[in-house]
């Protein structure tokens, strides 16, 4: 069953920048994970995102954690980040 990945995290203003620019190189980097199907990085505020990933099973969701920055276009986008404030696993509803 698919499951989200949403993790709410901090970035300073200065570093706004970075994190998009790091981005496409992520995600591509993510793509080759096995289980991953999307992304989406939402801006709530100025130093505020969510990060809402899917991944086809929890199992996926875990062997991406395990992996962490495991390569450098993950590593150069964990570096814009401030801080985790909270992350959460759920299950994808599909009605």
């Amino acid at each position: 069953m698919p499951v989200m990945e949403v993790t709410r995290l901090r970035v300073a203003s200065d570093k706004a920048a970075a994190l998009s620019e790091a981005r496409p190189a992520m995600l591509a980097a993510f793509s080759e994970r096995p289980g991953f199907v999307r992304a989406d990085l939402v801006r709530l505020s100025e130093n505020e995102w969510l990060d809402l990933i899917v991944w086809e099973s929890s199992a996926d969701f875990a062997e991406s954690r395990r992996r962490g920055a495991d390569s450098p276009a993950v590593a150069t986008f964990f570096a814009a980040i401030e801080a985790v404030v909270a992350g959460e696993e759920g299950q994808l509803w599909e009605a």
